[in-house]
């Protein structure tokens, strides 16, 4: 079976995101959920948070492993043998995108192949945007993230960084 890569900025990782890792989980022996380190970002966590947040949502799934990594995201799927990138949709305007990144990813690296997986229709609404600008607010945010990450939020917020 071959090794699969989640990646994203999860910032912060939603019930939508876990909803996606879980189900990855299950159709691969191995899922990697790669955490970017993106420059261009200003993130509210950061990296090692949201590995640290990450690895706490996923600790009961043996096969899933939390890494940060800067760069391409085929260069670190080739350095970690995977062979497989999971992408979810939310809507039909996120298939343009990445559409878009999975054509350009097997162009880089032929071997990459891209599997969409449609969020389940309980998160399909849910980003992690949409949940930080709630938490902003002092909402609670509990239905939309794990308890560890309803908890860091409310911290941030309680010091005004969210």
């Amino acid at each position: 079976m071959p090794i699969a890569m989640y990646p994203g900025s999860f910032d912060p990782v939603t019930n939508g995101h876990l909803d996606i890792i879980k189900r990855s989980a299950r159709m691969f022996d191995k899922l990697i959920v790669a955490v970017l380190i993106n420059s261009a970002k200003h993130p509210l966590f950061t990296v090692e948070e949201r590995v640290a947040l990450l690895r706490e949502c996923c600790r009961d799934l043996p096969n899933v492993e939390v890494k940060s990594f800067d760069g391409l995201t085929v260069d670190f799927a080739r350095a970690n043998g995977a062979s497989v990138m999971v992408r979810g949709l939310r809507a039909v305007t996120d298939f343009e995108d990445e559409i878009q990144l999975a054509h350009t990813n097997h162009a880089i690296m032929p071997g990459i192949e891209t599997v969409f997986l449609a969020t389940s229709i309980r998160w399909s609404y849910l980003s992690s945007t949409v949940v930080k600008e709630a938490a902003h607010y002092h909402v609670d945010v509990s239905q939309f993230v794990a308890p560890c990450v309803a908890e860091a939020l409310r911290k941030k917020a309680e010091q005004g960084n969210v």
